[in-house]
């Protein structure tokens, strides 16, 4: 994935363990939604471990598919989970694609937008790539409110150290929100430009389940978790733990929120 700033990106097992997860159950939701006929040929940009190449190769029927990430971790983790011959993956950049014009019908990306350095270079490359008549669209997590583990997660680290409290995602990506999406899809020019809400279950089977993840280093919450020292950690943890502690039998039931953005590519 393209450019991040204060985050790791590229351990895929890791990521799997933190969001991967989650992402593989809100893939098909999204694809249900954006009814591409079969046979199409799709590109992903930004695949990363390749939960949405999954999606579109089991449940859409599509001639081909192209996953691009800039992560060797990632495009490894992808390979051994896509082995379709239908699908292949290349390394490069979402800002500048290594693909010529007009050679996908769907181009899509899942939890990637807000992480680029330039967000409207992003769609323009989708954009360009695109056929006349095809599909261009994306989702991303609601940091504000929707995804619970991330917003429990950041009120727990303003809580133990109000000075941080501007790292918090909901605070860096005010693009994630339904009326900015439109607007960003509608400035690029597409038509019929939509937007909806996609609504998960995120169950763990206990708190470990919950906390673990944060260890690995991976995304904007556990880079920051990692740069703590331990003290502070512990003291995130508490308080955590002391909001999650009255879970019947140990399971920790939240849910996740993503906003999805799509539109057309005018002919």
């Amino acid at each position: 994935m393209s450019d991040r700033t204060l985050e790791n990106w590229g351990a895929g097992e890791a990521y799997e363990r933190y969001v991967g997860r989650w992402s593989r159950r809100a893939a098909p939701i999204f694809l249900e939604w954006l009814a591409v006929p079969t046979g199409r040929v799709w590109t992903d940009v930004g695949c990363g471990t390749g939960a949405l190449v999954e999606g579109i190769l089991s449940g859409c029927t599509p001639e081909a598919v192209v996953g691009i990430d800039q992560s060797e971790g990632f495009m490894t983790e992808a390979r051994r989970h896509s082995t379709d011959p239908r699908a292949r993956f290349l390394v490069g950049n979402a800002t500048d694609l290594p693909l010529q014009d007009a050679t996908s019908q769907a181009t899509v990306s899942g939890l990637v937008l807000n992480f680029v350095s330039d967000p409207a270079q992003m769609l323009r490359e989708m954009v360009r790539v695109t056929k006349p008549g095809g599909r261009v669209a994306a989702y991303v997590w609601d940091y504000a409110e929707g995804m619970e583990m991330m917003r429990h997660f950041w009120d727990a680290a303003a809580l133990v150290s109000p000075q941080d409290a501007n790292l918090n995602e909901a605070q860096r990506f005010p693009l994630c929100q339904p009326a900015p999406l439109k607007a960003l899809w509608t400035g690029a020019g597409l038509s019929a430009a939509e937007v909806r809400e996609i609504v998960i279950p995120t169950v763990f089977r206990d708190f470990e389940d919950y906390w673990t993840p944060f260890l690995g280093k991976q995304g904007a919450a556990p880079t920051y978790l990692a740069s703590l020292d331990t003290e502070i950690q512990e003291q995130i943890r508490t308080v955590l733990y002391s909001r999650f502690a009255s879970a019947s039998g140990g399971t920790i039931v939240l849910k996740a929120r993503a906003w999805a953005v799509q539109g057309t590519k005018p002919s």
